[in-house]
């Protein structure tokens, strides 16, 4: 549900500005307009020093710790992100030479002089690798040859020559820029200096709440910065205004500061066109899903709140997705396990979890068994199972396509509503037209396949609503309009409707292909599991092994699959046959409370 909220116009000196949004801060119910990217100077280096310190806290939050620093650094924040820096740059170097050393390592080790002397002498050394299968053992005999080292593909050697014009049959190697001693020092010495860095940092571990506590403090200077920023300057920059919004739960909690501050002030009820911010207010279990609805984005002021919806849809077509009652239960127990690290996602995984772990039990499959086979569940219970056929077709495939139309009759009748309410009766004929037809051909449908009404009253019905939808989709759908131009835009729109509304239909099978697909990569890991049994024995690590890696290779699958499809039928079917744009920007009061 959308909060109403409360228009505010603040008018005061421009002195009395900062210490008037200090007070705001405290109360941290006032919504001031606002710019979110840095506007001056001032902001520009509260901006950076933020990100330096929110970079500063990640890094730390990844080391161990240790005993503090003997000297605090003046910059702790500029330290830790120095010797992370320093670090990357050893790591990357590490890597390097140890990529280097690979290619050393059958040289071994040699002295330098040797081969100057060679080389004062004329003599060149010259560096070669062949395959074994490809060395030939009269190049021992034709050439100076010495062999250097061998392994299970290659022979290392090197050959000795008098002259420049030197003619062998393999292509010659780069000479090693220096021995396998000296890379491995190396390697040597940049690991110490990565375990300085790591040293260091660990003792900079304790630092991290002032870190943290100045984070804070910035970015509360931040959002005051910004707030100021944006308000508007009148009487030769004297007066300042500030605008902001205010929910009308929380008007009685600001009236007393506001006359406490003597600040003279216009309130009156938001409207859409002065874009107030969206405050969502919705009962635990709803409220759950608001993180999906913000990854669209938030409803317009005048627009429906869809997370409702969204909770009881995605949902049941996560669950659907999943279609498995023992990956259910794994779902639940690893919400538990993620309260205390993820307590704002662990309660929406448990949620997952029981909706998965009841549609599995409807689809009666656990760890992709048929729970229909198990003679330990009564034949009652039984029946209350989702039947493999449905009229001569794949009982869960029916479901799918009947929860799809549900859902898209929904939208629509979401959406009649919407422009019923924006724009009246009359500016919504069009809209209704199709409601009537689409929704109600539904609703007579299946009344007449359930036996509800005889096929002659539902025709006749069919006919009547044809007729009255008609005259809204071709005739009134805009009464401003001429009549032939409404028929032209009518006939456009039952163009895209036909096409696009069978396509949104049959997006819906995904709920069904995707289930299928778990439950049969999960059986064929059964039965590989029940192959390597055998006579059991040692069959039994085999069989546990193979059942547990690969439910868990599946299961990670199958969530990924049951997160994004759920939520593209949310996105996509749901919101644009809703008419939803999700345009609305967030409810953000000042306040010094910035984890809220």
């Amino acid at each position: 549900m959308i909060t109403e909220m409360t228009k505010y116009n603040f008018v005061l000196l421009s002195g009395d500005a900062d210490a008037f949004l200090r007070t705001l801060q405290g109360v941290g119910i006032v919504d001031i307009t606002r710019s979110q990217l840095p506007v001056d100077e001032e902001s520009e280096a509260a901006s950076a020093l933020a990100a330096k310190l929110h970079r500063a806290i990640g890094i730390l939050n990844t080391v161990p710790e240790a005993a503090p620093l003997n000297r605090k650094p003046d910059d702790a924040a500029e330290a830790v992100i120095s010797l992370s820096a320093e670090r990357d740059a050893l790591q990357q170097q590490l890597a390097e030479q140890l990529a280097d050393v690979d290619e050393l390592k059958p040289w071994g080790d040699y002295n330098p002089e040797d081969i100057a002397k060679l080389e004062a002498n004329g003599l060149k050394m010259r560096f070669y690798k062949v395959r074994k299968a490809d060395f030939q053992e009269s190049w021992s005999t034709d050439y100076a040859l010495s062999e250097v080292s061998t392994d299970d593909t290659y022979i290392y050697f090197v050959t000795v020559s008098d002259s420049d014009d030197y003619n062998f049959p393999v292509k010659e190697l780069p000479r090693p820029r220096r021995t396998y001693a000296e890379a491995q020092a190396e390697i040597d010495a940049l690991r110490g200096r990565i375990a300085d860095c790591d040293s260091q940092m660990a003792g900079l571990k304790s630092l991290t709440d002032e870190l943290q506590r100045q984070l804070d403090s910035t970015r509360i200077a931040l959002d005051r910065c910004l707030a100021n920023a944006s308000a508007e300057r009148t009487a030769e920059n004297y007066l300042t205004v500030f605008e902001g919004f205010v929910p009308k739960e929380n008007e009685a909690e600001l009236k007393p500061v506001l006359d406490a501050a003597n600040v003279y002030y216009i309130a009156e009820s938001a409207k859409e066109a002065d874009n107030p911010p969206i405050k969502l207010k919705n009962n635990r279990f709803v409220s759950m899903f608001e993180l999906l609805t913000d990854m669209y984005g938030r409803p317009k002021y005048s627009e429906f709140d869809p997370t409702v919806w969204i909770s009881i849809f995605f949902m049941l077509f996560f669950a659907f997705c999943m279609g498995d009652a023992g990956y259910g239960l794994i779902l639940i127990a690893l919400g538990f396990g993620l309260k205390p690290k993820m307590p704002k996602i662990a309660p929406l995984v448990v949620t997952l979890g029981v909706a998965t772990t009841v549609i599995g039990l409807l689809f009666h499959t656990f760890f992709s068994t048929d729970m229909l086979g198990w003679n330990c569940i009564p034949d009652g219970v039984k029946r209350l199972m989702l039947p493999q056929q449905i009229a001569g077709y794949d009982g869960t495939m029916i479901l799918a396509i009947g929860i799809g139309v549900v859902h898209l009759c929904l939208a629509m009748i979401i959406k009649t509503w919407q422009s019923t309410r924006n724009s009246g009766f009359a500016g919504s004929l069009g809209t209704w037209g199709w409601t009537l037809l689409i929704v109600g051909g539904v609703v007579v449908g299946g009344m007449a396949l359930a036996g509800v009404i005889d096929s002659a009253a539902a025709r006749l019905t069919i006919i009547v609503l044809g007729v009255i939808s008609a005259l809204g989709i071709f005739f009134l759908n805009d009464l401003h309009r001429n009549p032939l131009a409404n028929f032209g835009v009518g006939l456009w729109n039952t163009y895209n409707t036909a096409t696009g509304l069978l396509g949104d239909v049959l997006s819906y099978l995904r709920l069904y292909a995707l289930g299928l697909a778990g439950a049969k990569l999960g059986e064929a890991f059964n039965a590989i599991g029940t192959q390597a049994l055998g006579d059991g024995g040692i069959g039994w690590f085999f069989f546990i092994l193979i059942v547990i890696v690969g439910h868990t290779l599946n299961l990670a699958m199958c969530v990924l699959g049951a997160f994004v499809h759920p939520l593209r039928l949310n996105f996509l079917e749901f919101f644009k046959n809703s008419g939803y744009e999700g345009t609305g920007r967030k409810y953000n009061p000042l306040t010094e409370n910035i984890n809220n």
